[in-house]
């Protein structure tokens, strides 16, 4: 049942706005990005009188950005009234309910079923799907397929 809330929001999203890019969806829906010195540190959300914010460190790649920017978007759709801690790479491996869940909804707003399915009749594993699709290779158990279509 964890997987079920994140799964079914970024399902709703990708139908409302017609994209996965977490970048374009939370520009429409109107939540800061900003890229910023971390250190050591991949990103975080924040919600400070009613302004979201996604800050994302400014000295990873593109594709890990993305990642962060979809991770964070979950945390402001899923837990909006609270501020998510720094995300970090250990935090792929939390047992945090709220890190996992926001972990799981970028891992299923970046990789669709539409996705998987266009590879199915082939021998592409879906470690090359989620690396394709700039998914950290440690999240890829958390997508879930109701059916092959």
């Amino acid at each position: 049942m964890a997987h079920l809330m994140p799964r079914n929001t970024a399902i709703k999203l990708i139908d409302k706005y017609g994209t996965n890019c977490p970048f374009e969806i939370a520009e429409r829906k109107g939540i800061l990005i900003i890229f910023e010195s971390l250190g050591g540190s991949l990103g975080y959300y924040t919600c400070y009188k009613r302004i979201q914010s996604i800050h994302i460190n400014d000295n990873i790649d593109e594709t890990l950005q993305r990642f962060v920017c979809a991770h964070e978007l979950g945390h402001s759709l899923l837990h909006k009234s609270e501020n998510a801690p720094f995300l970090k790479k250990n935090t792929f491996f939390t047992t945090n309910k709220n890190e996992v869940e926001a972990n799981t909804f970028a891992v299923e707003l970046l990789i669709p079923d539409k996705c998987i399915y266009e590879f199915k009749d082939t021998s592409v594993t879906i470690n090359e799907v989620a690396q394709a699709y700039g998914v950290p290779e440690e999240m890829c158990n958390l997508k879930k397929i109701d059916h092959i279509k």
